[in-house]
């Protein structure tokens, strides 16, 4: 698939199938994700892998919209251990953001659905996810993401539009 394709045709799924993602499938997304430019290349991420039913099911209880019946959550969480100032700023976010982008794309790209789940900035979630993966304080839990097969067939569309383009000459 072409990358124009890829980010076309990606969109959040909600729904999905019975089937389990093999080994290859999920390192090609991670492998994209950590590909990731990322603020002088501190590289933040950590990405927590739940292929157990019952941690999962306790995830998706503890979040108000991640109810959904995936194969797989990636949990992307930033450590702030690698941030560039740790008292002053934090570039996680950019940097976890940029990587689950990658990965929805390069997921997309295999044919596999995904959704984008929020935690961070939320402190009861980020307090939650911390407790049912027992995660350190210094690590920052920033979103869980679910992949798996969506029956529905993905058709590229696009959400350009002219009315939010500003040029400054």
């Amino acid at each position: 698939m072409e990358t124009k394709s890829a980010i076309l045709k990606r969109k959040s799924c909600r729904k999905y199938i019975e089937k389990s993602l093999d080994h290859e499938t999920v390192k090609a997304i991670l492998e994209a994700g950590m590909a990731a430019p990322s603020a002088i290349n501190r590289q933040p991420w950590e990405f927590y892998i739940i292929k157990n039913k019952e941690v999962q099911k306790t995830l998706k209880d503890a979040m108000p919209y991640s109810k959904y019946n995936s194969d797989l959550l990636i949990v992307v969480a930033g450590n702030l251990l690698k941030e560039i100032f740790i008292k002053s700023q934090e570039f996680f976010v950019e940097d976890c953001s940029a990587a689950i982008e990658n990965m929805l794309i390069r997921a997309t790209d295999l044919g596999v659905a995904s959704c984008w789940t929020a935690v961070y900035p939320d402190e009861k979630r980020m307090d939650s996810v911390r407790t049912i993966l027992n995660i350190k304080k210094s690590i920052i839990p920033f979103a869980i993401v679910h992949f798996g097969y969506s029956d529905e067939e993905l058709v590229e569309r696009t959400k350009y539009n002219e009315k939010k383009i500003h040029v400054i000459n």
